[in-house]
């Protein structure tokens, strides 16, 4: 991590979640702000029926870009409170991690919103887990139905799509509709709907708050004060009309979607990929190839065509080591 005494202070501020000078002018300007723990920021119109949106970032702590994207749009707003148009809740997801500039302190923290942690229980990111799923269930319980949930990131290794989004199949039709269409606008070049749960933020929020959730990859993984901000910017003006309540803009050109074909599990210590982990993201194989193999089980395509996905052999064992994808168009 940069110094932190030489970054922006919006930045800075937000790294070190600070709230304290956002909060007082959204206070000030009548709005009913709330800090319910360390990191996290809930503002509030007393109007009734706003979108209710949450939005993430540093659920890794190395992920330091949307960091500094949001804290230059929540600076914004802040000069002008009165053009937020919809209830905000801002999480600042691993503190600890962002300041020791890691990825985690113990273990995965987008991996910990499932009843069942096993041996991960016991770790600082179950912890936090815990404490973000208290303040979420608190945000959303009072808001209409208009729910919105972008837990923000970057990609550890490169892609064929450097921005892409993961979507739960189970939000609501016309949500859906409205995330993707956001999506579109915000220039992100694939979608990949999800059916099933691999214990994110994101998809927790669909599935117990009803949320347009989704997690958003928004190009490289950079050193926090140093990020190159120009590959976020279609995003960031997205976020901000969104926040604004301004009319969408038309998406310059619609996401490549896909579906998740199979989930790579790694059951053992003998888990073995077929190619490395710096593997660029959607990287093609056809029906056949091995994708893995764990003892006596081997991971193959069994479609024509399978996209890798978040190869990464280096997890914990029972997680996903990758997800494998099919072109839905």
């Amino acid at each position: 991590m940069a110094d932190n005494q030489t970054l922006p202070p919006a930045v800075r501020a937000l790294a070190e979640a600070d709230f304290s000078a956002v909060a007082r002018s959204f206070e000030q300007a009548g709005f009913a702000v709330a800090q319910p723990a360390d990191g996290i920021l809930t503002i509030r119109s007393k109007q009734q029926g706003r979108p209710a949106i949450l939005v993430s970032v540093g659920v890794h702590g190395d992920e330091t870009g949307p960091i500094e994207l949001v804290a230059y749009l929540l600076d914004a707003l802040a000069q002008e409170p009165q053009a937020l148009q919809v209830d905000l809740m801002l999480c600042v997801g691993n503190i600890g991690a962002i300041r020791q500039a890691k990825r985690f302190i113990d273990a995965d923290l987008n991996r910990m919103f499932r009843t069942e942690r096993g041996t991960l229980a016991g770790t600082a990111e179950a912890a936090r887990a815990d404490v973000m799923i208290a303040a979420t269930t608190e945000f959303f319980e009072s808001a209409g139905k208009q729910r919105w949930h972008l837990d923000l990131h970057t990609a550890i290794r490169p892609s064929v799509y450097p921005t892409f989004a993961i979507v739960p199949d189970l939000i609501a039709d016309d949500a859906k509709q409205q995330l993707v269409g956001w999506l579109g606008e915000a220039a992100i070049g694939a979608i990949i709907m999800n059916p099933s749960s691999a214990g994110t933020y994101s998809y927790y929020s669909a599935e117990h708050h009803a949320a347009a959730g989704t997690t958003i990859e928004l190009g490289r993984i950079g050193t926090l004060g140093q990020n190159d901000l120009t590959q976020f910017e279609d995003a960031k003006l997205a976020l901000d009309r969104l926040l604004r309540g301004k009319a969408p803009l038309q998406a310059a050109s619609e996401p490549h979607v896909f579906k998740v074909a199979q989930n790579i599990i790694k059951l053992s210590d003998n888990f073995k990929m077929a190619f490395g982990k710096e593997t660029q993201n959607f990287t093609a194989l056809k029906k056949g190839d091995e994708i893995a193999r764990d003892g006596d089980t081997v991971y193959t395509v069994q479609h024509d065509e399978e996209l890798v996905v978040f190869p990464n052999p280096d997890v914990r064992i029972g997680l996903r080591a990758g997800m494998m994808v099919t072109r839905v168009n």
